[in-house]
């Protein structure tokens, strides 16, 4: 960090460098497991993006490549040094500090904790007014009723697709799709049972020490080999794990649970999963 923070100092387009993420978090803090997340305010966002031979002045890079940020609609450099220490540059044009601060998922980002570690230009105050706390709250009614729709239309498209010997889509369905679909109907239920003030991360982070344990028990049958017979099965447990879990949320929010759309759609399921057999 030394030495990041120091060649930072050395480079005029660099008006900030901000520590997040696992190493500037109080609660849940960095392990040796933890890479380091860095906000990178420039303008010359295209030095760094571009042309990646100014991170060889950091250290010997082993792997670096681009990809667009978890948070906003930035790009980042991402470098696995010799070593094995993981750095991710997070590029983001000082003329968009404004925007990036008001995206969705910069407050919970921020609001974990960050700290400053070059500041030209007096950005801190700007981040700090941004990192409010952010917590669930209860969906509406039609938000959870899109939910259920959502995964369990889905549920049927991954069977047709199975049916078809498309495997690796059918996989791709159930154990994507369909798994966010029920982390969040997962954090809908932690919410209604245990308080909306309690702390259900993002993304599924930490999902096993804040959702239900009889639900992360259930995780573990929810996922499927590359394999016909073993997708069938994790179909079918997925959309049983996300039932109860969804008719408890239901119960709790005094929201309507569609059961006989729930019956329809399991139906087709069981007599496509049927017929491909």
């Amino acid at each position: 960090m030394d030495r990041i923070v120091a060649w930072a100092e050395e480079q005029p387009d660099i008006r900030a460098l901000i520590l997040i993420g696992s190493q500037a978090r109080a609660g849940t803090p960095a392990d040796e497991w933890s890479d380091i997340d860095l906000g990178l305010f420039t303008t010359r966002p295209e030095r760094y993006l571009d042309d990646a031979g100014w991170v060889e002045e950091l250290g010997r890079p082993i792997v670096t490549f681009v990809e667009g940020t978890a948070v906003g609609d930035e790009r980042e450099r991402r470098v696995l040094f010799e070593g094995g220490q993981d750095v991710d540059f997070a590029v983001i044009p000082v003329s968009q500090i404004e925007a990036m601060a008001r995206a969705p998922g910069a407050a919970t980002v921020l609001e974990r904790g960050f700290r400053v570690l070059l500041d030209r230009d007096g950005i801190e105050g700007r981040l700090r007014a941004a990192a409010v706390p952010v917590r669930p709250a209860p969906p509406s009614a039609a938000e959870f009723a899109e939910t259920i729709a959502d995964f369990f239309y889905h549920g049927l498209w991954a069977a047709r697709k199975l049916r078809r010997g498309e495997l690796l889509l059918a996989k791709d369905c159930c154990d994507g799709c369909m798994k966010w679909l029920l982390v969040r109907m997962l954090r809908w239920h932690t919410g209604a049972t245990r308080g909306w003030d309690h702390d259900t991360w993002h993304s599924g982070r930490f999902v096993e020490r804040w959702a239900d344990p009889r639900a992360v028990k259930g995780l573990r049958a929810v996922y499927a080999h590359y394999d016909e017979e073993d997708l069938r099965r994790a179909l079918i447990a997925t959309m049983e794990l996300f039932r109860w879990v969804a008719q408890e949320t239901a119960a709790r929010l005094g929201y309507p649970y569609p059961t006989r759309m729930d019956e329809q759609v399991t139906a087709l399921v069981e007599q496509c999963l049927a017929a491909s057999r």
